[in-house]
């Protein structure tokens, strides 16, 4: 019997599960940063953008504008460089659902948002060292464009900056 693709519904943040949330970007340390309640509800009152797949359980994605008063290095680098952007904090989609196409729905999603917001790019930063080869693949093959590199956190971490160039909606 043939599997039939589900379809996979955007939450907003209103709707978001914070302990499953809490739950799956705890499990993925590596790749962006620990959280506990107090700073994923700061994250979550600053961003732009804010949504996940089955209430953030199975994946999320939350992204800050140029005004968000976030204290990271990486989101200083773009303010340094950039006037206006929205900025992928994180984006994590649980070890069981990847490669169906999550990451891209969710993607797709931010950029509509984006652009019916009037901003013109949307940035992020990959890990280089520790390496992350699938997420500068997909990144990659979504249209980022390579536009900087710094190591962090005394030398424990390199990351490269991306841009994707979007055309804005008025």
């Amino acid at each position: 019997m043939a599997q039939i693709n589900k379809v996979h519904a955007i939450d907003d943040r209103n709707l978001l599960d914070r302990t499953a949330v809490l739950s799956l970007n705890n499990a993925h340390i590596k790749e962006t940063s620990i959280l506990d309640q107090t700073s994923l509800a700061e994250l979550l009152d600053m961003a732009f953008y804010a949504r996940g797949i089955e209430r953030g359980a199975t994946a999320f994605l939350i992204a800050l504008d140029q005004n968000a008063p976030y204290r990271n290095p990486n989101f200083s680098w773009f303010k340094d460089f950039r006037e206006s952007f929205v900025y992928i904090d994180r984006i994590i989609v649980a070890a069981s659902a990847r490669g169906q196409g999550i990451a891209r729905i969710l993607y797709d999603d931010l950029f509509v948002a984006a652009q019916q917001a009037g901003q013109d790019r949307v940035v992020c930063e990959v890990n280089i060292e520790p390496p992350n080869p699938a997420s500068e693949a997909f990144h990659l093959a979504m249209g980022f464009k390579a536009v900087g590199q710094a190591t962090i956190h005394s030398g424990t971490k390199t990351v490269r900056y991306f841009e994707k160039t979007l055309t804005t909606v008025r």
